[in-house]
């Protein structure tokens, strides 16, 4: 990938404000819409059923997160998703915790086969329960087994690329090392901090990061969707630098908002570590 097309990729969510609709995680949903006005989107968020069509109507993207299921959310993510698909916004499924009960898993399947998704956003573990391969889903935190190393990162993205053939989709697996793929390109992203995995929604936050920068650049969702895992991942780096001995956990979750406040397309072409993979 061109540096440039990251610098655009984040430029144009700058410039246009993508409206996102995002239903998602209760835990994090205060984050989740922190992280879009943060990066220059505007969020809404509503799982109401009778609510969902018209919101997503107004709104030119949708993020859909299972990390807290209910009845009335996932008829409401069926609804709005179903709007989407119709008027042709790109849809970010999170499929927080699949593998871990049959309803996350069944339900996150349900909705990749029956809406017309544009980006797949988890960990390994994850990928692999909604693909249908095998995975042991740890909660929502990635299996140890399924974590993405240097040492297997080649058949990561061989994974992915399969994934993403046949999905249709843009896969993004992040962890340590973040793989995104299309059916034909897939690329590791080495930004990122320890310290993310310490803040409870960093991974739902950058899944509405991620249809935000969808909803801004619908001409290229791969270069978009590798932009918003640099950005997320260069931001979580600028936060670690700002950590005083007196910090914690807290103090990164805000440093972690102010580093996309400020994030700029030449500080991103600057700081991302993309690389193609074979």
């Amino acid at each position: 990938m061109q540096p440039f097309a990251l610098k655009n990729a984040l430029d144009n969510v700058r410039q246009t404000t993508p409206l996102v609709h995002s239903i998602t995680n209760y835990v994090t949903v205060n984050d989740c819409a922190n992280a879009l006005l943060a990066i220059g989107a505007s969020p809404i968020m509503s799982d109401e059923p009778a609510d969902v069509e018209d919101i997503t109507g107004v709104c030119g993207g949708l993020v859909l997160n299972i990390g807290t299921l209910n009845e009335r959310s996932i008829a409401g993510m069926f609804a709005a998703g179903e709007r989407a698909s119709q008027l042709g916004h790109p849809i970010v499924l999170d499929p927080v915790g699949a593998g871990a009960s049959s309803l996350r898993t069944k339900t996150a399947g349900d909705l990749l086969d029956n809406l017309a998704v544009s980006v797949i956003r988890g960990n390994m573990s994850e990928a692999k329960a909604l693909a249908g391969g095998s995975a042991a889903t740890r909660g929502v935190d990635v299996c140890p087994d399924d974590a993405v190393t240097e040492d297997n990162l080649e058949a990561a993205a061989a994974f992915a690329r399969e994934f993403a053939a046949k999905t249709g989709c843009v896969v993004a697996i992040t962890g340590a090392i973040d793989v995104v793929a299309d059916g034909e390109r897939a690329y590791a992203i080495r930004n990122g901090s320890s310290l993310m995995g310490r803040v409870t929604g960093a991974g739902c936050m950058l899944s509405c990061v991620c249809g935000a920068f969808a909803t801004a650049n619908p001409d290229n969702c791969l270069d978009a969707t590798v932009a918003a895992v640099a950005s997320m991942g260069l931001a979580g780096q600028i936060a670690q630098g700002r950590m005083g001995g007196f910090d914690g956990n807290g103090s990164f979750r805000t440093y972690l908002l102010d580093a996309l406040f400020n994030l700029d397309g030449d500080a991103l072409e600057a700081g991302a570590k993309v690389a193609k993979l074979s």
